[in-house]
Formats: C-alpha cells, sequence, structure tokens
C-alpha cells in the first residue's frame, strides 16, 4: 500500500476539496449592509414658537438622517433612504417588498418637543417599522440600526432641551425630570412577521436543499431509464421525452404535496397547504425540467454542474442581495433559478399572498418552458458515437424483422 502513489496524494485531494468548498463561505463572510433601502416619512406639521417663530424638527431630523448615513469615503452607504408621503404609503411599500423598514415622524412631533421646556411636558414619538418576512438578516440589521438612529435621537433631545432651560435659568419640576429622563417615545413594530413556527424566518431556505435534491434524483432516474432504450427512429425517442416530461409532472405533484405535508408534520407554520403545495409542485418540475435538459445534452457530466450550484448557492440564499458583494450579486446570485423559489415561498409563508401565476411563479414557468424547448431540441441530436450507431442499426433491423 505504502507503494500506491495515490496514498501521498491524498492529503492534496483533501486539501483541494476543503479549499473548493471553503469558498462557498466568502458570502457570509463579514456582511456589511449596502444601501438598504429603508423609507422615510416626515408627516410633521410644525409648531411656531414665540421669538422663533415656525420651527419644523421633522425637516431637522430627516436632514441629519440623511447627512449622517452620506458616505465621505467613496464607499456605499449602508442606508438608502427613501422619502415617503405617509404612513398609508409606507405600508403598501413594505408589503411589496421595496423597503427593509421605516421610520415614521408624526404629525404632532414638533408640538410635543417644544412642550418639552414647559411645565406640561408631553413625549415626542417616532414609529420604526421593521419588514421582518423580508429577509431575517436584513430585518436585524435595519432594527438595529433604527433603534440606533432612535437612541441617538432621544440623547439629543435631551441635551437640547436641558441646555434650553440652563440658558433660561429654570427649575425642573418633578414631572420635567420624570418625562427628561426618557423624552422619546420609540414605537418598534414588527410588519409580516415571521412568527415562531417558521425557523426564525428561514423556512422557505430549508425547504430548498431537499426539493433540489429531490430534483436530481428525479432527473437522473427518469434519464438513466430512457437511456436504456434504443430509437429506431427520432419519433420515437420523441415519445420518449414527451413520457419523461409526464413522468416529471407525477414526481412534481409527489415532491410539491409531500414536501409541505413533511414541513408541517414536523412543525412548520403553513399558512395555506394548497397554495405551497402547488408553488412546490410548479418549482420541482422547472428544476426537473431544467436538469433533464442540461442531461439531455451533457448526460451525466452534467450533474456537477448542479452539485456547485447547490453549494455555492445555497449561503446566498438566506442573504439580502444587499448584504453581498457586487461581484455574487450580479454574477452568481441573479442567476440562480433557486432564488425564485425562495421569494416565492417568502410571499406565501409571511405577506399573505395567495397561490398566482404572476411573480416568483411565471418565472419558475418560463424556466420550465425553456427547459422543455431545450429538452425537446434535444431530439435532433446527431448520433455521434459508433455505439449510437451500432444501437440504433440494431433496433431499426429488429423493427424491420418485427
Amino acid at each position: 500500500m505504502l507503494k500506491n502513489k495515490l496514498l501521498f496524494i491524498s492529503p492534496l485531494v483533501v486539501l483541494l476539496v476543503i479549499a473548493l468548498f471553503g469558498l462557498t463561505l466568502i458570502p457570509s463572510v463579514q456582511q456589511k449592509p449596502k444601501n438598504l433601502p429603508i423609507a422615510l416619512v416626515n408627516e410633521d406639521i410644525g409648531v411656531v414658537i414665540p421669538h422663533q417663530g415656525k420651527v419644523n424638527m421633522g425637516n431637522t431630523i430627516t436632514n441629519m438622517l440623511k447627512k449622517n448615513i452620506t458616505s465621505t469615503d467613496g464607499e456605499v452607504p449602508p442606508v438608502k433612504w427613501s422619502d415617503v408621503e405617509s404612513k398609508e404609503d409606507v405600508l403598501k411599500g413594505l408589503d411589496n417588498q421595496e423597503y427593509y423598514g421605516a421610520l415614521i415622524i408624526p404629525k404632532n412631533f414638533s408640538q410635543k418637543q417644544s412642550s418639552l421646556m414647559t411645565s406640561k411636558p408631553e413625549k415626542p414619538e417616532i414609529s420604526i417599522l421593521i419588514n421582518q418576512g423580508m429577509n431575517p438578516v436584513a430585518a436585524n440589521v435595519t432594527s438595529q440600526m433604527l433603534n440606533t438612529m432612535g437612541d441617538n435621537l432621544e440623547n439629543g433631545i435631551q441635551t437640547q432641551v436641558l441646555q434650553g432651560l440652563a440658558k433660561q435659568n429654570v427649575s425642573l419640576k418633578a414631572n420635567q425630570l420624570t418625562v427628561l429622563t426618557d423624552p422619546l417615545q420609540v414605537n418598534v413594530k414588527n410588519v409580516n412577521g415571521v412568527g415562531t413556527a417558521s425557523m426564525n424566518g428561514n423556512a422557505p431556505v430549508a425547504l430548498f436543499q431537499p426539493l433540489w435534491m429531490s430534483s436530481i434524483a428525479g432527473a437522473v432516474v427518469l434519464f438513466f431509464v430512457a437511456n436504456s432504450l434504443t430509437f429506431v427512429n427520432k419519433k420515437q425517442k420523441l415519445y420518449t421525452v414527451l413520457t419523461q416530461v409526464l413522468a416529471g409532472t407525477v414526481l412534481s405533484l409527489v415532491a410539491g404535496f409531500g414536501l409541505t405535508w413533511i414541513a408541517d408534520l414536523l412543525g412548520i407554520r403553513i399558512s395555506n397547504f394548497m397554495d405551497i403545495s402547488l408553488f412546490l409542485t410548479i418549482t420541482y418540475f422547472a428544476f426537473f425540467l431544467l436538469i433533464t435538459a442540461v442531461l439531455s445534452w451533457l448526460g451525466m457530466k452534467g450533474i456537477p454542474i448542479f452539485v456547485l450550484i447547490l453549494f455555492f448557492g445555497a449561503p446566498l440564499l438566506s442573504m439580502a442581495p444587499e448584504m453581498m458583494s457586487t461581484f455574487y450579486r450580479d454574477y452568481i446570485y441573479s442567476w440562480l433559478p433557486m432564488r425564485f423559489m425562495v421569494e416565492g415561498l417568502r410571499e406565501l409563508f409571511f405577506f399573505h399572498q395567495g397561490f398566482s401565476f404572476s411573480g416568483p411563479t411565471s418565472i419558475l414557468l418560463w424556466i420550465a418552458l425553456g427547459s422543455f424547448l431545450i429538452l425537446i431540441l434535444s431530439v435532433l441530436k446527431v448520433q455521434g458515437s459508433a455505439s449510437d450507431k451500432s444501437s440504433y442499426g440494431k433496433g431499426e433491423a429488429r423493427a424491420t424483422r418485427g
């Protein structure tokens, strides 16, 4: 055994495999948000203060937030503020997955802040909305940033009021001291929440791997079945391909409804069994046709493509595009077919949307259609090898004798 060269090569093979799959960790290391879209609503109507005129603290705050978030060293800023007219418009945008969160300044903000200088102080309020279902990781980052902004804003208000009272040489009453210890009410609310039985919002990502692997398994099994047949003519080959597609349809129904049933059995909250089952059925069918189309042209040499897609693509599915590097976002994530599965499941799980043939479902159907056309074209593929020609001749001879 010691004379076998493979024994000494094996450490290099192990290191090569570790290095290759270690590359899958790159996107997850040191994630930094870039241009996270966050809505900013300023409904403050301002207040008229004696000897100062009209003051609008909402405008002051929004200008300060935009200025503080601007990058000065050429790097992309972590937040991209979007001015929105009203809370109602923000809620629509959150439901349409346009923003990861929102900061809302109400109409009476200036009025209440100015009251802090009086004997009857009222706490000003701001509202923070976190679009939790859009992406759990990005939602946590957004929550941390907006809460930090709220804390800084509260400290600024406290300092400003105390300095103003000191200039006026005003002694504070008990009720004023109570309010000024915590002069800003920050109301935080999760919108499109992930609930308690969704694997912390990662259920759509968790369902991908079993569906993807079963798609590969189903496509490979039917490929071997079809490949074991001898075709007399292209008509027979077309019939076999169509039979593969029909069998794939049955497998899709089994996988779609079966995976939903298993997820429900394991305790994952299934908002609508039929809607999720139908979506997973279409997703499986799209994946199955995609893999079968590649196998029809490359044979089993095409399988490593889908294994690499699994290992390099899966870590990206749980990340928000705004937290990826430009390379991974533009050249890998944007081309992953499974991202449409995750996006569609998020809509069904967290955004209270029913099954429809629009959005991610329509894209999966286009993938299925394109794959089907490529699979049909494989019927016209030239029989290149001698063994193929021999098999074709033998099949034709058997047909003639029959």
